[in-house]
Formats: C-alpha cells, structure tokens, sequence
C-alpha cells in the first residue's frame, strides 16, 4: 500500500486549473463626521484610471493575514492598525484578466493616526445609498466628485460598512476609530457616522457608561472655547 508521503511525492497538481488569490483591504476612518476609505488611482489596465482599494496577490508562502498587513503598508504606508477578515469575493467575471478571488479585509484607523504616517492614496468619503444592514454597494465622493471604482471594491466597502453596523453594538470596532482618549461625544459621532443616523446625546451617554466599556482617564480636554468635557478610554478587556 502506497503511503502517504509516497503520495505527496507522486501527486502532480497540473490537471486542475487554479484561480489566483488575492487580498484588498478597506482601510476606513471617520473625518468631519463621516466615514471615509483609503483608494488609490490605477495607473495601468485593466480600469486605468479608476479607484481601488490597496491591495495585491498573496504570495505562495505566506498566510492570508500576512498577505494582508504586507499588502496594506506595501501600498499604502500604513502599519499597525486593527484589521479583520472581511469576505471572500469570488464572481467568476470580477477581473477581466483571469479568474481572481480575492480575500478581502477591513482596517479600522484614528484618523489622526494617518498624518503622521507617510500615507500612499488619496481619502474618499464614502456615501451610503441604503439604510442600515441590508445595502450593497456604495459610492466614493473625492475633490474631483464621485469617483468610479474598479473592479468590484464599492461592493467591498458596502460590505465593510455592513458589518461595522451590524458589529457596533457588541464589539468594540468604534474605539478603533479614535484616539486612546476621547469625550463621549467623540465617542458618539464616530456611532452616527457608521450608522448613517443622529443619535439622542442623553440616552447615548447613559448607554455608553453603563455598558462598562469605558473607565475615566482623569483627564479633561485642553485648549477648547468651552467646558473642558471629561476623556474616556476603552477599558483593557471589555466585550
């Protein structure tokens, strides 16, 4: 009987065809009270001239994670930022150029945090067309209006928009957003700008400090044209 290393020896995988892989991440952060995603203008075919996401093909010894991170700073200069599986995209016609399923991957970032890195693309806000969990894609406003996108990445933006709605209330994606230290009312527009939707200040307070998320710095803002109001910050460990 043929063992199994005999059979690994032997196999040959030149009878099946295979698809490239690849990975694009969707780097969001909120500016000016909305959400906004990192895009880099294609400067060769297919869709030259349009929109997308950083991202690339994984290589043949690395895992999708590393992919990812390599990928992300490789293309647009960003390092150490909270990222997390997102979908796998895999319509058989998605790239013209041959069969492609890419992984695809959200990254959450202060928005502060991409000033002082040396950041590779341009910032594009993102307007959501539909309302809360159950939208496809979305459109991407820059300087120059609303930008046309390759490939299918304003389905994966719409995506990541999805799944930061559907994860805010159980998961601490929204701390992510912002500076380890922040006020509550920081804290509640980065909500409304995910959910698209004005929150009441009174009752997004109360929830917020009896969710046992947060714990007081001590802290208090400086160099603002009114009462200082408290800072927060996420507790070490919550949900």
């Amino acid at each position: 009987m043929t063992t199994e290393q005999e059979f690994l020896d032997a196999y040959s995988p030149a009878p099946f065809e295979r698809p490239s892989i690849a990975v694009d991440i969707a780097l969001v952060t909120v500016i000016d009270d909305a959400l906004w995603a990192l895009v880099i203008r294609r400067d060769e075919h297919p869709h030259r001239g349009k929109w997308q996401l950083p991202g690339g093909f994984v290589h043949i010894d690395e895992s999708l994670d590393e992919s990812a991170a390599r990928v992300l700073a490789e293309k647009s200069g960003v390092t150490d930022v909270y990222t997390e599986q997102l979908y796998t995209f895999g319509d058989v016609n998605r790239d013209p150029r041959t069969r492609v399923i890419t992984v695809a991957y959200y990254a959450l970032v202060d928005s502060t945090h991409l000033t002082t890195q040396g950041v590779t693309g341009s910032m594009a806000r993102i307007d959501v067309p539909w309302k809360g969990e159950t939208g496809g894609p979305v459109r991407l406003q820059g300087n120059e209006g609303q930008l046309e996108t390759a490939f299918d990445h304003d389905q994966i933006i719409g995506m990541a928009v999805r799944r930061l709605r559907g994860k805010l209330n159980y998961a601490p994606v929204g701390f992510e957003l912002l500076p380890a230290e922040f006020t509550l009312l920081d804290l509640q527009r980065i909500h409304e700008a995910i959910l698209g939707v004005t929150l009441n200040k009174d009752s997004f307070r109360r929830r917020m400090l009896a969710s046992d998320d947060l714990e007081p710095t001590g802290n208090r803002q400086s160099a603002v044209g009114h009462r200082p109001a408290a800072l927060y910050r996420h507790k070490a460990g919550a949900r």
